[in-house]
């Protein structure tokens, strides 16, 4: 993420709650704001899986690739500039959602949004592993 986000995110006022809906992050953390350098970039990177898309047998072909358990599910989504919209054709298996997965290929800076969330970054992966340090 850009420095001057992780300055905001660092110095983030108490958390507004309204109603019954989830907790809101301010508008100005939720730019899309990216690091143009990171664009082209191979490499692996771990995170938590949110389904997208799905064969009938629960292979996961899409997701994005978010950095704690339960975003875009359970709260508010992180900013844009922590979610990667990966798309794995080959599909994978996960056993459940709280495990870790890395993912490797090219990161390329591409903005998706649906439902669950927005992201400022894509991958097609030329793999998905569970996480194991």
């Amino acid at each position: 993420m850009p420095a001057e986000d992780l300055a905001l995110l660092e110095n983030l006022p108490e958390v507004e709650h309204e109603g019954d809906g989830p907790a809101l992050l301010p508008d100005e953390i939720m730019t899309g704001r990216v690091v143009p350098e990171m664009n082209n970039t191979e490499g692996r990177i771990p995170g938590f899986v949110v389904p997208l898309k799905t064969t009938n047998d629960m292979k996961i072909l899409e997701f994005f690739l978010v950095p704690y358990y339960g975003a875009c599910i359970h709260v508010p989504p992180p900013p844009p500039n922590q979610i990667i919209h990966v798309r794995y054709p080959e599909g994978f298996k996960l056993q459940a959602l709280y495990d870790a997965v890395w993912v490797e290929g090219k990161l390329v800076i591409d903005r998706t949004e649906n439902d669950l969330g927005t992201s400022a970054y894509s991958i097609e992966a030329e793999s998905v592993t569970l996480y194991q340090q």
